[in-house]
């Protein structure tokens, strides 16, 4: 049944004014908000976290956030773009060039200012600037990690029907090759495997672990290279991975401390394959997701969630797609919507809801047999609840987190070390 124009109306009109509401709770977040927008606050908390390794400055990401305006994805786009830009032309300058650290981080900072620009384009494949921005990104964060003193290496993983896309660093310096314990990192629904050289691979190389940063099906690359939206049997993704670790890097690999990891969605995603992946000896949830189904119904709006379990997919869609359109309504909804339907490469929003239906741990979680450290955020704003639900399946085997005040954002945003600190003091306690 078609929705009349008055229903859509009284539909949306909820959501309508979000923006004053979100500034009249100011007091209730620990922080001083970046944006009204808690979505665009978020995204650029993000940033200013990776300046402290090199991804970016304060001042600039603050000078950004001044002029962004809440709820308008395009001049998001255009504000961090030109900063972007603005940061490659420094990069490019012959007198940046004397002072190797210059080109590691001016390099880098470009390619995190490109990839904040990216942050809310998916909604037109039609442009030309949604590859070009990524082009841009990746060009750059070569550059910086063929910088670093022992460089990055770029590796493409044959895994069956697609490639994974990786990113090798490796932790010794010195002459011949030494054993080091190692971190696999993943990342969830649209992180970038370039997000978490910034997030964690820089604390593990200072502590002497090697890292190896991977994206499957759905996540940001092989989405683009590869036309591949999200798949939910996860090994089929990590098991390649760590064929290739052991049969490549082996002699610079201590297999009995080699530990997966998994950021956002990745949570759920790193605990699906590491139930079948008895190489792993550790696992870390940042945070832990038991049903990720569960997880988008209930941060969707309570029209959708009825109109979906009620099986009204026409009503659903129409519904759905009339959000996209309003520029009162979150945020957070209309881009999860708008990128969920990219990353799983569906043509409605009823079939990317259906297909979230099949990532659950019910069926496999009980095949986890390591340690399992598990992150909870006070200010989870994605994955509400669910950490607590993995720890209870786990029992014994599982070590529950929580991140609170500056630190609850949901994956530590603006507080990476805090995070690194917790994560590294667990590996050393758990595997020696």
């Amino acid at each position: 049944m078609k929705h009349s124009a008055l229903l859509i109306a009284f539909i949306l009109s909820p959501f309508a004014g979000i923006h004053h509401v979100q500034a009249d709770e100011q007091d209730e977040h620990p922080i001083l908000l970046l944006n009204e927008d808690s979505t665009f606050h978020f995204e650029i908390l993000g940033g200013l976290g990776q300046a402290l390794t090199g991804g970016g400055d304060i001042s600039p990401i603050l000078g950004a956030a001044k002029n962004v305006t809440p709820g308008d994805f395009d001049k998001f786009t255009d504000i961090f773009y030109r900063l972007a830009n603005e940061t490659k032309a420094a990069a490019l300058d012959p007198a940046n060039a004397y002072d190797p650290i210059n080109v590691r981080d001016t390099w880098f900072s470009a390619a995190s200012y490109f990839r904040r620009a990216d942050s809310f384009t998916h909604g037109d494949w039609d442009d030309p600037l949604i590859n070009q921005l990524w082009e841009e990104m990746l060009s750059a964060f070569d550059k910086g990690i063929n910088a670093l003193p022992i460089p990055g290496q770029r590796v493409k993983i044959p895994a069956g029907n697609f490639t994974v896309e990786a990113i090798w660093y490796s932790a010794y310096s010195g002459g011949k090759h030494k054993k080091c314990p190692t971190l696999i990192l993943g990342g969830g629904y649209d992180g970038a495997q370039e997000d978490m050289y910034h997030t964690i691979v820089t604390n593990a190389l200072v502590r002497g672990w090697n890292a190896l940063t991977y994206e499957g099906p759905g996540q940001p690359t092989v989405r683009r290279n590869q036309n591949l939206g999200f798949i939910p049997h996860w090994e089929r993704v990590l098991t390649p991975t760590v064929d290739w670790l052991l049969a490549n890097k082996r002699a610079e690999v201590d297999t009995k401390r080699l530990a997966l990891y998994g950021h956002s969605m990745g949570g759920y995603l790193a605990a699906r394959a590491g139930a079948f992946e008895p190489r792993v000896k550790a696992i870390l949830l940042n945070g832990g997701i038991f049903d990720v189904h569960e997880s988008y119904l209930d941060q969707s709006p309570a029209v959708l969630t009825d109109l979906y379990k009620a099986g009204q997919k026409d009503a659903f869609d129409e519904t759905a797609l009339s959000l996209l359109s309003n520029p009162n309504v979150s945020s957070q909804i209309r881009w999860g919507i708008e990128h969920g339907m990219w990353a799983f490469k569906t043509k409605s929003p009823y079939d990317f809801f259906h297909q979230t239906e099949q990532y659950t741990l019910k069926d496999v979680i009980s095949r986890i047999k390591v340690p399992v450290w598990i992150a909870d955020a006070e200010l989870e704003g994605f994955f509400r609840g669910q950490p607590q639900k993995v720890k209870e399946a786990l029992g014994e085997k599982a070590t529950l987190h929580p991140f609170t005040g500056t630190a609850g954002y949901h994956c530590q945003a603006g507080a990476l070390q805090e995070l690194n600190r917790a994560i590294f003091a667990w590996l050393h306690k758990t595997l020696g």
